[in-house]
């Protein structure tokens, strides 16, 4: 087997790896310059749209009615002890301050309805985030019912307590 001769390291390999790393140079610039171009668009774009989003939108005003708070004694899980009690209280959103007045009177039937639901529920359907989202969508639901034709928005927890 013969040997391969080794390449002169002078003048000939500097000549092969000129056109290699000018081409590199020219990407990289190529590159930034197409980013440049994206994120100069993206923010002309961002502010354009922010502008007339920001003088769209008015914010209507919206009001919280109180429920008083409830201890209720939850339903007996199998194999249970001692009798568990959910405490809670929560605040009904009407997307009109001129809707509270319609809606207090009515908070005596929200509350019976709440205490009855609330009394078939098992400690074990509260537990984690969704089991109080889905209490807080069927209180919803069931606070609409109650106070028809009027309509709450939402129904926002200010305490939960499972003992």
């Amino acid at each position: 087997m013969a040997k391969k001769p080794k390449e002169p390291s002078g003048d000939g390999a500097e000549k092969a790896g000129a056109p290699g790393g000018g081409g590199r140079k020219k990407l990289i610039v190529v590159v930034a310059a197409v980013l440049l171009l994206a994120g100069g668009a993206g923010g002309w774009f961002m502010m354009g749209r922010g502008a007339r989003q920001a003088a769209v939108p008015e914010k209507k005003p919206v009001a919280f009615v109180d429920v008083r708070e409830m201890t209720v004694n939850l339903a007996a899980e199998p194999n249970q002890d001692r009798p568990r009690f959910l405490k809670f209280k929560v605040a009904l959103e009407v997307k009109d301050p001129k809707i509270v007045p319609e809606v207090t009177p009515l908070l005596p039937r929200v509350e019976d309805i709440f205490q009855v639901f609330v009394r078939e529920l098992r400690a074990s359907d509260l537990e984690g985030s969704g089991g109080i989202h889905r209490l807080r969508e069927e209180l919803l639901r069931r606070v609409n019912v109650a106070v028809a034709p009027t309509r709450v928005e939402a129904v926002l927890f200010k305490d939960v307590i499972v003992q």
